[in-house]
């Protein structure tokens, strides 16, 4: 039995999970680096936020991006179900992913005003993925 190829939108939604662990692998690799191994192997029952720029920008910046996830989630599944045979669909997706993964040096690096437009391109792309499964 062969398996099937899949499809331009579910690789896209495969990367999106890759995008997803990377903020979790970030944010988490700079908050050990500041508090240390024992409290990452622990059980964390004391809340300890680390102090730092960078650990902190990291976790503000995973923060943004798992609140707009669930939202390209379900609109990338919406636009599996509803073919849009124009690539509007692709384009979208494609402007979400491409501006998520360009935020992130951005709000490391403290830029502003540039982070908020990129931001901007990426609610972009997810109003014409919901475009192209409503019209």
């Amino acid at each position: 039995m062969e398996a099937a190829a899949a499809s331009p939108i579910q690789i896209l939604l495969v990367l999106s999970v890759a995008l997803l662990v990377f903020h979790v692998a970030l944010q988490g690799m700079l908050a050990t680096k500041e508090l240390g191994p024992e409290w990452n192997a622990g059980p964390r029952d004391e809340v300890r936020h680390p102090k730092g720029i960078l650990a902190g920008r990291a976790a503000r910046a995973s923060a943004n991006f798992r609140e707009t996830y669930p939202g390209f989630v379900a609109l990338a599944l919406a636009v599996a179900l509803v073919p849009d045979t124009s690539g509007w669909d692709l384009i979208g997706g494609w402007l979400w992913f491409i501006a998520r993964l360009v935020y992130i040096p951005l709000y490391l690096a403290g830029i502003p005003y540039i982070r908020s437009l990129v931001w901007l391109v990426a609610l972009i792309g997810l109003a014409i993925m919901a475009a192209t499964v409503i019209f």
